[in-house]
């Protein structure tokens, strides 16, 4: 039995199968890794829906697991924060209707039609993409007193859309540029208009691309902070992201208030993103096949 033993110790076939390969290795090291890192990235999500337990007054004191959890935070926030969030979901869904409606002709037209200059246009458009935000808005703050659109839902939507756009057109002429022109072709030879052709085919199977940039429209436009700090003044028209503010004074925080909010605020997004992320993928990896 000690022979069997001590054999079994010191044979090299045993040591070679107990030892791992460079590939299992490397496997498992990039599994800690991922995990790790998707640890880390969700840490701050954990701990705003761990502040929203907490009770007030115990910004300082709060363990890693909510020990005594209380709703006073998502009582406030379902009852005070209700105009705020259906302010946030109009102006989101708004903004993605009329980014689709102007981005998609356009990004078709980019990506069928041999249009003069259409490298310098494109060109532009990319540049809009790094122009800051507080520019945008502060240029806009002129133009919205002169119309009356200041302090008002319609100003935020076509503010958010506009920046949006620019994005979308990119996104979704990457994709166009991809299909085949021979459906297009054969749509035009059985009579049908380019506009017939673009409701009935290109739209249909552009739909990776369509909802990518919805998906980047609508979190841009539900996470706006800057347009509705500089675009409003009163309180008639007030996005979530500004009204959370309510809760924060010079000498007190309702820091569960404003963390209950913020969880509630999280959950259409997520919920948006998780049902479209298959689109996602598609629709962003579309110019790269090509």
């Amino acid at each position: 039995m000690t022979t069997t033993m001590a054999h079994a110790r010191t044979s090299p076939s045993l040591d070679r199968r107990s030892r791992l390969s460079p590939r299992q290795a490397r496997r498992i090291g990039n599994t800690v890794l991922g995990f790790a890192l998707v640890v880390a990235m969700l840490f701050p999500f954990y701990w705003m829906v761990n502040s929203s337990f907490a009770p007030t007054g115990t910004t300082l004191t709060r363990s890693i697991i909510p020990l005594e959890p209380t709703f006073d935070g998502y009582i406030k926030a379902f009852s005070q924060q209700g105009k705020a969030l259906a302010t946030s979901a109009t102006i989101a869904v708004s903004s993605v209707v009329l980014c689709l409606a102007i981005s998609a002709p356009a990004a078709f037209a980019v990506a069928h039609f041999r249009l003069r200059g259409i490298r310098l246009i494109l060109g532009f458009i990319l540049i809009t993409q790094m122009i800051p935000g507080i520019i945008v808005a502060n240029s806009l703050y002129t133009l919205y007193n002169s119309w009356g659109l200041l302090n008002s839902i319609p100003g935020l939507v076509l503010a958010n859309a506009t920046t949006s756009i620019p994005f979308a057109v990119l996104v979704m002429s990457a994709y166009m540029q991809a299909l085949p022109r021979e459906l297009i072709e054969a749509a035009r030879v059985d009579g049908a208009s380019y506009f017939r052709a673009f409701v009935s085919i290109v739209l249909p199977v552009s739909k990776n691309a369509i909802m990518t940039a919805a998906i980047f429209t609508f979190m841009d436009a539900w996470g706006d902070f800057l347009f509705a700090l500089t675009l409003t003044t009163t309180d008639d028209v007030r996005p979530v992201t500004l009204s959370l503010y309510n809760y924060i004074s010079s000498d007190y925080i309702e820091w569960n208030a404003v963390m209950a909010t913020a969880t509630l605020a999280s959950i259409p997004a997520l919920a948006f993103l998780l049902f479209a992320q298959k689109y996602i993928a598609a629709g962003t990896s579309s110019g790269a096949l090509k």
